[in-house]
């Protein structure tokens, strides 16, 4: 146990080293990258403008995504209904879909719980 805190004190020192020696240079390089995305000043009221456009704009949105919704599970109820015209590439791609959301959900359940197979930490 003691060799294996030895290894992980080590690697943690190489890797602050690292960021010590290279981290300057790769912020710079991200901020020139993305400096279209920043809002001069930067400042505290700046943020909270930001803040409350992104919160107002989702906000507008949502009666878009609520009708979405209703057309989505329209088109869904008038599919299920007409059963006869489901074709074999139909019923496929539904069952691939299916087959997706639950490796989604796995893999979101093993990330919950700190990349265990077998259970929760308690």
């Amino acid at each position: 146990m003691a060799s294996k805190f030895q290894q992980l004190q080590t690697k943690a020192a190489h890797v602050s080293q690292f960021v010590t020696k290279n981290g300057g240079s790769y912020h710079k390089e991200l901020m020139e990258k993305n400096k279209r995305y920043i809002q001069e000043p930067s400042s505290v009221e700046t943020c909270q403008l930001l803040a409350n456009q992104l919160f107002y704009t989702r906000l507008a949105s949502i009666p878009r995504r609520y009708e979405a919704f209703w057309k989505d599970l329209d088109f869904l109820k008038q599919f299920l209904k007409t059963k006869e015209t489901c074709s074999i590439e139909n019923a496929s791609m539904a069952a691939l879909i299916g087959v997706e959301c639950f490796a989604w959900f796995c893999g979101g359940e093993i990330i919950g719980r700190g990349f265990t197979l077998t259970g929760y930490y308690v």
